[in-house]
This record gives C-alpha cells, structure tokens and sequence, in this order.
C-alpha cells in the first residue's frame, strides 16, 4: 500500500517511456489516473475546466469540459461508474506514454498511444471538444 502511495506522488521524469492503464478520469485532459500509480495529464492539448472555465493563457475551446470528459471516457472504453469524488471510473486499454514532465502537482505530462487509439491527445482534438496547444504541442496532432 506504501508503494502505490509513493507511486500516485511521483512525477515520471521528461522523456521516460512508461505504461498507464487508465482506471479514472477527471477531464478533457485529464488527469488520467492510472493502474500503476500515476497521474497523467494528456500532452499538447487544452480542455475546459470541470467548472466550465478556461486558464487564462491557454486555448479555450467551444465544447464543453462534460463534453470533453466524456469524449476522453469513451476513447478508453467507456464509463464504468463514478467515484464519490466525481471521477469517472474506466477500464481502459494499457498505453504506452512517454513523459513531458511535471504538469504541476503530482501529475505527468505525456503523450500516451494505445494500438486501438494510436496517439491519445491527437484523438482527443480529432473529437472537437480539446484544441491543440501549440506551445506545447511539440509539432504534434498538426492538421492534415
């Protein structure tokens, strides 16, 4: 029980490759709570907050954070039930993630892909309800 404690505090460090299997989210962009202990905000994109708002200097997109959470719930398979807490509880695929990072507090940035989703944050902006984040896109999800 220590261990997963220890694991849910840790921030995987920048270019680390790990593995998430996804059992919890929170938004559009997560954080994703994982099996293995971590906490993974998606890279590269930007959703509304849970209370409807954006941060200022981030892009705000038209849909809204239900409407993103949901799109990122259904991407990993659906939901599963709801925490006490209002996370929704998935049963998602295992991703392999590569980290970006600390993305404040005890969550890691990265660009996780799964066979049957391939890139997640390039799936999430094809929904319509996330935009791409330019600054820190990386040249990623561009637009064909």
């Amino acid at each position: 029980m220590l261990f997963a404690l220890l694991l849910a505090a840790t921030v995987i460090p920048d270019g680390q490759v790990f593995t998430c299997t996804p059992t919890r989210v929170w938004d559009g962009d997560g954080p994703i709570w994982c099996r293995e202990g971590m906490h993974v905000r998606l890279a590269g994109v930007a959703a509304r907050e849970m209370d409807g708002s954006c941060r200022p200097g981030q892009p705000c997109p038209e849909a809204s954070a239900l409407a993103a959470r949901d799109a990122l719930v259904n991407l990993l398979g659906g939901a599963q039930g709801r925490t006490s807490t209002g996370h929704i509880l998935v049963d998602g695929p295992t991703m392999r993630c590569l980290s970006t990072g600390n993305a404040r507090g005890n969550r890691t940035g990265a660009w996780c892909a799964a066979p049957s989703i391939g890139d997640l944050s390039c799936a999430m902006i094809r929904t319509g309800t996330v935009l791409r984040w330019d600054r820190y896109a990386q040249g990623r999800c561009r637009s064909r």
